[in-house]
């Protein structure tokens, strides 16, 4: 192998003229100035695993005339940057949010659809919806009576992401029975139906939830503020400046007093720190100002 050969191929075994580290760099410029998503130097295996089927699939033959498709298909874009995205979740993870969210949260947001006030929800970056339907499913509460009464008031749930592929696995709400373990017993039980070992969620449930693709990185075409926006272990892709423009958005996106749920591992910074008051762990209050 000569050393031009060497720099050019980013792994072994795969041929520079079929992916090269310029492409592997295109890709990482593509990643970042669409989503925000930072790819570093180790990360050029995972996009030759993602992108490799979708370059097949294109009959493009290489990366670079994929690259070349995609910067003239903005939907062929959002497939490609949406493959990128890790969609690794599960149900009721950091049990403490939803803990949180019924003790503290609902109550208010009950109260208030009592009153005949909208109360609106967003699972921003919701993946393939496990996150999503722990949120319904603990709003909607442990009896399913009360709970479908709510589900009729002006109450409703926004659930964005940019990966497609996701979002399709979401909105279909049906999982292994076995991955709604770690969701209460009382919950499973009121808006979950099992049948070979598969659950799917209530219609009650899925009539409160509209799965929409949303790039976090752009526009945002939602007009009225959420009273809860979950977040979580989306940020960690990011680098600072753009965490920090991000957490900035869902804070005037957040009605005074809603709160905001963040991955274990995050933190508000930036100029959102002087309108969200820790509330407990990675939780954070919208401040009446």
């Amino acid at each position: 192998m000569t050393l031009a050969t060497a720099l050019a191929e980013p792994m072994p075994g795969i041929s520079p003229d079929v992916y090269s580290s310029a492409d592997f760099r295109a890709v990482s410029q593509i990643a970042y100035a669409n989503a925000g998503i930072v790819l570093e130097e180790g990360k050029a295996m995972l996009v030759y695993s993602r992108w490799a089927p979708l370059v097949r699939a294109s009959g493009c033959g290489t990366f670079s005339a994929y690259i070349e498709l995609i910067r003239n298909d903005p939907a062929e874009q959002t497939r490609a940057v949406g493959a990128l995205t890790t969609n690794h979740t599960f149900f009721y993870r950091e049990p403490h949010h939803f803990e949180h969210f019924a003790r503290e949260a609902r109550p208010a947001l009950l109260r208030r659809l009592q009153d005949g006030q909208p109360v609106r929800l967003w699972s921003a970056g919701c993946s393939s919806g496990e996150e999503t339907w722990s949120i319904a499913m603990t709003l909607l509460g442990e009896d399913a009576a009360p709970g479908r009464r709510l589900a009729g008031m002006n109450l409703r749930m926004l659930a964005s992401d940019i990966a497609q592929h996701a979002l399709a696995k979401a909105a279909a709400a049906t999982y292994p029975a076995a991955d709604l373990e770690p969701v209460p017993a009382a919950l499973r039980k009121a808006w979950t139906s099992e049948k070979n070992g598969m659950a799917t969620l209530s219609d009650t449930a899925r009539d409160l939830v509209r799965f929409r693709t949303l790039n976090l990185h752009g526009q945002w075409p939602m007009k009225g503020r959420f009273d809860i926006i979950f977040c979580r272990n989306v940020m960690i892709y990011f680098d600072t400046p753009t965490k920090e423009r991000l957490v900035a958005r869902f804070a005037q996106a957040l009605a005074p007093g809603g709160f905001l749920y963040i991955g274990h591992s995050e933190r508000v910074t930036g100029p959102a720190s002087a309108q969200l008051r820790p509330a407990g762990p990675t939780i954070y209050c919208r401040s009446a100002a």
